[in-house]
């Protein structure tokens, strides 16, 4: 069951695409998983433009790299948030941006990430990865308190939001992998289990990424046992926790790479997601797509980081036996 790995190209983005294609083949990664932003893809103009999809993968091909998966992270953050403020208009385009009114951004967000599935399609990629964005987060410390309705709101807003976006996904044949992180509706496992019953079907599905479920502790090879449909796409990112007793596990609005902090992204490999009991979890499900690894450490160059994180995962895949040990010691 070899499965590719590639390299997220979100932390790259103030590289132009080509120099980040040519570091990624350089090191080994079999493939990029293409993030929207930057100079690495523009949706508005894949979704019409031929040259600008034969370009993109004229580039990939000159440097013998594949495309599994593109993700539109920061547009799909735009869809549902409330407050919409000055977080993004730090990370989307003006032309999401407009004239910063509130349902304006979030209406644009919604057609960049319908954008998102036509590019998609043209690339021949079949799964895009990104956040949902939430009108609810705000109240996750429940004080003041929240009612069971303003909540349950916030669930009824998500559905009339995705819905649209997820129908042009169907139209295309693409599937939306969302990931399972802080500030989205589903951040845990309990959520996770509300978006996939708020909305039931084949296009919406679950960017599986362990760095956000073990300082929560949630158990990430026991959250791909009970999702075993659902996960469409699989990141390797890690976290290390750091709770010293003074440290908590909010972090206290502390940069990344604070020793203050209860937690922090590390290089993969450095952190506490148990990545055997995971590989083997994925392996028991039968998941054979790419592993992508998306590299955040604030204390380690990332010149450094990637080809590690990509040694070290490539270490830790192995494919299941054809037989079990044991059908040695049978008698014929």
């Amino acid at each position: 069951m070899a499965r590719p790995i590639t390299l997220f190209t979100g932390q790259w983005a103030d590289l132009p695409f080509e120099e980040v294609a040519k570091l990624a083949s350089g090191w080994g990664f079999d493939g990029l998983e293409i993030a929207c932003w930057g100079d690495h893809l523009d949706v508005w103009r894949g979704a019409t433009d031929d040259d600008y999809i034969a370009d993109r993968l004229a580039i990939l091909e000159k440097y013998n790299l594949k495309v599994f998966t593109i993700s539109n992270h920061l547009k799909g953050q735009a869809v549902c948030d409330d407050p919409i403020d000055q977080r993004h208009r730090d990370i989307v385009p003006d032309i999401v941006w407009g004239d910063g009114d509130p349902e304006g951004v979030r209406q644009r967000a919604a057609e960049e990430m319908m954008n998102t599935a036509r590019t998609a399609q043209r690339l021949g990629v079949k799964t895009v990865v990104g956040f949902t964005g939430s009108s609810i987060w705000k109240y996750v410390a429940m004080f003041p308190p929240a009612s069971e309705e303003l909540v349950e709101a916030g669930w009824v807003d998500f559905k009339k939001r995705w819905e649209p976006i997820l129908d042009v996904f169907a139209e295309c044949g693409v599937r939306f992998a969302a990931e399972v992180h802080p500030s989205e509706l589903a951040y845990d496992y309990w959520t996770t289990r509300k978006m996939l019953e708020t909305i039931d079907r084949p296009e919406l599905g679950i960017n599986w990424d362990p760095s956000h479920m073990v300082w929560q502790d949630i158990d990430p090879a026991g959250f791909l046992a009970d999702f075993p449909d659902k996960i469409y796409h699989v990141h390797a990112k890690d976290s290390k926790k750091n709770l010293n007793g003074r440290n908590g596990r909010l972090s206290s609005h502390l940069p990344w790479a604070d020793p203050r902090r209860g937690w922090d992204f590390v290089s993969v490999g450095h952190g506490d997601v148990p990545w055997e009991a995971c590989f083997r979890m994925l392996n028991h499900i039968g998941y054979a797509g790419p592993i992508s690894v998306e590299w955040e450490d604030a204390g380690m160059d990332r010149l450094r980081g990637a080809p590690e994180a990509l040694a070290f995962v490539r270490s830790q895949l192995w494919d299941p036996p054809a037989a079990a040990f044991d059908a040695a010691f049978a008698a014929k």
